[in-house]
């Protein structure tokens, strides 16, 4: 294996971050993390990144303004093997073995993306793989989409988790949030529609809420089928960039909706599937929910550990 990881943060029973570098050069950032109280066995969650650095530059997000390629099929795999060959020497036991290409890049904007997709299948003896691609839809995505609905059809029926990053349904503020020319909620509905099959998990629109989020449910349920969508609520993460923002976070470590709730309520009682998913406050302090270790790698600091519970005290 060509990648040479450099240093790791976290602990075994929660989560770890990787960063490394591959034989080209680029620095990659990759995680492994758990969902307690479930063991390894139950859920095994895997998150890498698709590009060296990343072009879109969302509000809350440290990896934008440093792109610099997309990665290979080889720098993603292996990041997967990585973790894959730290755990398991044989058969991945896992029930809900999760791969996330939501790391650092947009893997809409890097075919080398399908190109994992096409080896997954049969590269591990996995038979609780579940590949899940997270983007914002940027505009000149459309043949990667065509794509990966082939493959998915293809390989993945019933067993492939395709979310959309929305954060807003105020135009101007998405916008502000994801700052480069993408699909607007129109056709999300309408390729999720055609992606979700009678046999396939829905797909998943996700809100990454701050405390001035602009949210209108009405938005939402003019727009999508709650039979073929569902809506994840997560927080705005403690990291430099949402802190240079002033985006506070709409969910308390608890869990609960500090803000928003009615947006909740009304979804559900339009029939939508509502996720509020928090993570540990221990993973803020790992950086595994967000956040970026390459970028302090690189201005040198020798102690990365807990860099992101700075952030979050400085926010406090």
């Amino acid at each position: 294996m060509a990648l040479k990881v450099l240093q790791s943060f976290g602990n075994d029973e929660l989560a770890k971050v990787y960063v490394g570098i591959t034989k080209e050069g680029s620095w990659v950032e990759f995680v492994e993390s758990l969902q307690p109280p479930l063991p390894r066995k139950d859920k095994w969650v895997l998150i890498v990144s698709t590009m060296d650095g990343c072009p879109v530059k969302c509000g809350f997000c440290d990896a934008g303004g440093s792109f610099r390629r997309n990665l290979t099929r080889e720098e993603i795999m292996d990041q997967i093997h990585y973790m894959v060959a730290r755990r398991f020497t044989g058969a991945v036991n896992v029930a809900k073995f999760k791969i996330q290409f939501a790391r650092i890049g947009e893997p809409s904007l890097n075919p080398s993306v399908l190109e994992v997709l096409e080896e997954l299948d049969g590269k591990y003896d996995a038979p609780g793989l579940l590949p899940s691609v997270s983007s914002v839809a940027p505009l000149n995505s459309e043949s990667f989409f065509e794509e990966l609905l082939e493959i998915k059809n293809e390989r993945y029926v019933g067993r492939f988790q395709l979310q959309f990053s929305v954060h807003s349904t105020d135009r101007d503020q998405r916008d502000y949030l994801i700052p480069v020319r993408k699909w607007d909620l129109e056709k999300i509905a309408d390729y999720g529609s055609q992606f979700c099959g009678e046999h396939d998990r829905k797909v998943t629109l996700n809100f990454a809420l701050s405390s001035g989020s602009l949210v209108e449910s009405a938005v939402i349920s003019r727009l999508f089928d709650p039979a073929k969508f569902l809506v994840k609520i997560t927080p705005v993460n403690p990291t430099y960039s949402s802190r240079d923002r002033k985006l506070d976070s709409a969910v308390d470590d608890d869990g609960s909706l500090v803000y928003h709730q009615r947006f909740v309520d009304e979804l559900r009682s339009d029939g939508f599937d509502v996720l509020v998913s928090v993570g540990e406050p221990e993973e803020n302090r790992i950086g595994s929910n967000c956040g970026l270790y390459v970028k302090r790698h690189l201005s040198g600091s020798s102690d990365l550990s807990g860099a992101y519970a700075l952030v979050k005290k400085d926010t406090t």
